[in-house]
């Protein structure tokens, strides 16, 4: 499992991409979609929805169990991945291209965002 490099990462197992004019992507990783299982449904934050570094913004249910979505960064919704609420898997085919979850507009983010490198090794231990 290779995680991209361009990509930070959070302890709960979301990516986040650099934004770009503010606005930034938001994922889970392969590790998280794995440990999943087959995703069936995704509930994700709507536009216009403010969500909150380290908080609850969705969920996702997968055939083996159902887990929260956290969104690494604060800020507001811009845009949700409808291919995602429509074909679910696309969390697990492709969770860093066409499987992200949602855009959002930073107004704050942690500074505990892991670089890919710290993030395998937190997976790895």
């Amino acid at each position: 499992m290779s995680n991209p490099q361009q990509l930070r990462y959070s302890k709960e197992h979301e990516w986040l991409s650099d934004a770009e004019g503010g606005v930034a992507t938001v994922g889970i990783t392969e590790f998280a979609a794995n440990a999943l299982g087959d995703v069936v449904y995704a509930q994700l934050p709507e536009v216009g929805d403010t969500v909150t570094a380290g908080e609850s913004c969705g969920e996702l249910e997968s055939t083996k169990s159902v887990s929260d979505l956290y969104s690494p960064v604060t800020g507001e919704v811009v845009e949700a991945n409808q291919d995602v609420v429509d074909d679910p898997s696309l969390v697990n085919s492709a969770p860093f291209e066409g499987g992200w979850l949602f855009k959002v507009r930073i107004t704050d983010e942690p500074a505990e965002l892991l670089s890919a490198d710290e993030y395998t090794a937190f997976t790895a231990g």
